[in-house]
C-alpha cells in the first residue's frame, strides 16, 4: 500500500520551540511555587487544549486563579505565544510545500485556544497543507486513537496510506497503533530521509 498522504507535527516539528525561560520568568514575577501555580492553572490550560474554554474565558480565568488584573494576565499570554510560536522549522517547511500536489499534506497538532489565528498569521498553514487538525477544535488530542481516526478521515485516505511525523515517541506510538506510517522526529536529515523511504516503496 503506497504511502499517498504526509502529516506534520508544528511544535518541535515544523516550528523551532526552544524553551525560553518563560515559565521560571512567570514563577518569579507571581510569587508562586511550581506545585501551586500548576494546582491554580493546571485545568485552565488543559481545556484550553481541548476547546473546552474561548481564549477569552482563558484569560478570565488566569486573572481569577493567579489573583491578578488583566493587564497581568495579557503580558503573561504575550510570553506564553512567543514561546508556543517560536520560530519556523524553515527547511522542514519548504520540504512540505514540495510535497504538494503529489501528495496530499496535513497538520495534525495538540494546539491550544487561539492557535490556529495565531499560526495562520505568522507562518500561513493554512496555505501550506490541505488538511490541519487541531486538538482545541476537536476536543480530543493525541495520542487519542480518534485524532488519528479523524484526520485520516479528512484526508479521505485509509491509515496505511499516510504518513506521519511528530517529536514525541507517545505520539509516534498512537499513530502507529492505529496503522498510520509514523516517523519520529530527531532533525530534519533524519526525518527527510525516513519519509522519503516511506513514499519510494510501493509507489
Amino acid at each position: 500500500m503506497a504511502v499517498r498522504a504526509v502529516v506534520f507535527d508544528i511544535g518541535g516539528v515544523l516550528e523551532v520551540t526552544p524553551d525560553l525561560g518563560m515559565h521560571q520568568k512567570w514563577l518569579a514575577q507571581l510569587g508562586l511555587p511550581e506545585p501551586e501555580y500548576r494546582n491554580r492553572t493546571d485545568e485552565i490550560w488543559r481545556a484550553g487544549s481541548i476547546g473546552g474554554l474561548s481564549l477569552a474565558q482563558v484569560h478570565d480565568q488566569l486573572a481569577y486563579a493567579l489573583n491578578v488584573d488583566a493587564g497581568t494576565v495579557d503580558a503573561l499570554m504575550d510570553d506564553h505565544w512567543t514561546e508556543y510560536l517560536g520560530t519556523p522549522n524553515t527547511d522542514l517547511v519548504e520540504y512540505a510545500r514540495s510535497l504538494r500536489p503529489r501528495y496530499r499534506t496535513g497538520i495534525l497538532s495538540n494546539s491550544f485556544v487561539g492557535a490556529r489565528e495565531k499560526e495562520q498569521q505568522a507562518y500561513g498553514f493554512e496555505d501550506l497543507v490541505d488538511v490541519i487538525v487541531y486538538s482545541h477544535e476537536v476536543g480530543f488530542a493525541k495520542p487519542d486513537r480518534r485524532v488519528y481516526k479523524l484526520t485520516c478521515d479528512r484526508l479521505g485516505l485509509p491509515a496505511g496510506e499516510t504518513a506521519f511525523i511528530d517529536d514525541v515517541e507517545a505520539n509516534v506510538d498512537g499513530a502507529r497503533a492505529y496503522g498510520i506510517r509514523a516517523v519520529r522526529y530527531k532533525d530534519n536529515t533524519q526525518v527527510i530521509a525516513d519519509v522519503e523511504a516511506l513514499l519510494a516503496k510501493e509507489s
